[in-house]
């Protein structure tokens, strides 16, 4: 006797975060497993994979690509039990309708069939990742050996596909594209991912349509830092973990912050939501996937050691699309290291509202400054970089930017001394 449950997302999931389906990884009449991934979400902040919460038969598909879902929402339906009356080969056959939902696009599909998974094989069920990175290298599932459970394919296993076939063409496009043109000239039109079009709104209504911005830039000599550093390096290596400019940076903007505690605040209509706990989000680019910014909680109680431990434990993740809403939830206050890249100085914008300010951290680069040497003005060098504090001017004004930026600079600078 079968027994249908309706499939929704689990109680939780989102956070309260907006989400759009993007793709079912099972077709109708797919059997899965409890744990199997059955489809994928993608909200502004990151891609997720929901699971089966039963052994059974997908039945219906309810909510198709592209539909804004909640926690309310009925995605689909689960067969629980024995097999219903449909036969096997309408099995198979729903199982490679599977390709349709999870290829790349329709010419792709065309020529890069996916052979029927035998009974038990999960060879068609693939995640974000793995999806990425046959999109980003165009390649073919088929041809690459699964390790995974059921031969499901893992990243590790595409990321070895490559390494051993590092002579071959590879495509540098991340997302499906089709020629078009613009007034005569020849372009590629490149779909917007849900999290790009997600971005492109919140960064819009919050500049324009929330708070008014103000940026205050100070000029941080890192030469303190780079010492304790080199000290310290050696011991974090050997644990495992990268010792990074960014979580000196955190655990500053902490300190900074205890100073000045307005800065971790929340505006609202009738007051200031000034907080005790100081969670910090540290922008992380997903390269032209997008951005998004996992938060570390309580820096206020953390030591360097922790924080350089959990920030490469995040950032891990965060490129391997493992990240849920849950790890970018609560922030407080963000820091934009926007100097990895290249940028000398920047004013960001505040990414999460209804945060007030969002510290920017420019390139390290070595300078001829002048200093006092034995009582004599000399040119050195030394090494510098730029950082700013853009604010919202509803809740702070520049004698808080300023203080804030005083005691952030003064920690770098007389860092171990």
């Amino acid at each position: 006797m079968n027994e249908s449950m309706m499939i929704t997302l689990p109680v939780g999931a989102l956070e309260g975060t907006a989400a759009v389906l993007s793709t079912w990884l099972v077709g109708e009449g797919d059997h899965v497993k409890k744990g199997d991934p059955i489809l994928e979400l993608e909200t502004d902040k990151v891609s997720m994979e929901v699971c089966a919460e039963n052994d059974g038969a997908i039945g219906k598909i309810v909510a198709k690509s592209g539909d804004n879902v909640d926690e309310k929402t009925i995605l689909g339906y689960l067969n629980c039990g024995e097999q219903s009356a449909v036969d096997k080969a309408e099995v198979d056959k729903a199982s490679l309708q599977v390709t349709n939902d999870t290829s790349l696009s329709e010419p792709e599909a065309a020529s890069d069939q996916w052979d029927a998974p035998k009974e038990g094989s999960k060879r068609h069920l693939i995640g974000p990742a793995v999806r990425k990175l046959l999109r980003k290298y165009d390649l073919n599932l088929s041809s690459i050996e699964g390790t995974g459970k059921g031969g499901r394919v893992t990243r590790d296993d595409i990321l070895a596909f490559i390494d051993a076939q590092a002579d071959s063409e590879q495509s540098q496009s991340d997302a499906p594209i089709s020629s078009a043109k613009t007034e005569g000239l020849k372009s590629k039109l490149v779909p917007h991912t849900a999290m790009r079009k997600k971005i492109a709104n919140h960064m819009v209504d919050s500049l324009l349509h929330t708070s008014p911005h103000v940026t205050s830039v100070f000029e941080m000599d890192m030469g303190a830092v780079i010492e304790h550093r080199k000290l310290c390096k050696m011991g974090f290596d050997e644990a495992g973990v990268k010792l990074t400019f960014t979580a000196y940076f955190v655990v500053a903007a902490a300190q900074a912050i205890q100073k000045v505690p307005s800065i971790n605040s929340r505006f609202h209509e009738e007051s200031l939501e000034v907080l005790e706990d100081i969670n910090i989000g540290v922008g992380t680019a997903l390269g032209d996937d997008g951005l998004v910014v996992p938060v570390i909680k309580q820096v206020q109680m953390k030591k360097l050691f922790e924080v350089a431990t959990l920030l490469q434990q995040q950032t891990e993740r965060a490129r391997q699309g493992k990240l849920t809403p849950a790890d970018m939830k609560e922030g407080t206050f963000t820091i934009s290291n926007h100097g990895v890249s290249g940028s000398l100085l920047a004013a960001p914008i505040i990414i999460n509202q209804p945060q007030v300010a969002i510290l920017g951290i420019g390139k390290l680069e070595k300078r001829v400054v002048v200093e006092e040497v034995d009582g004599q003005d000399a040119m050195v060098i030394r090494p510098k970089c730029y950082v700013s504090l853009s604010i919202d001017h509803r809740a702070l004004d520049a004698y808080q930017a300023n203080a804030f930026l005083s005691h952030f600079v003064e920690t770098i600078e007389q860092w171990g001394k």
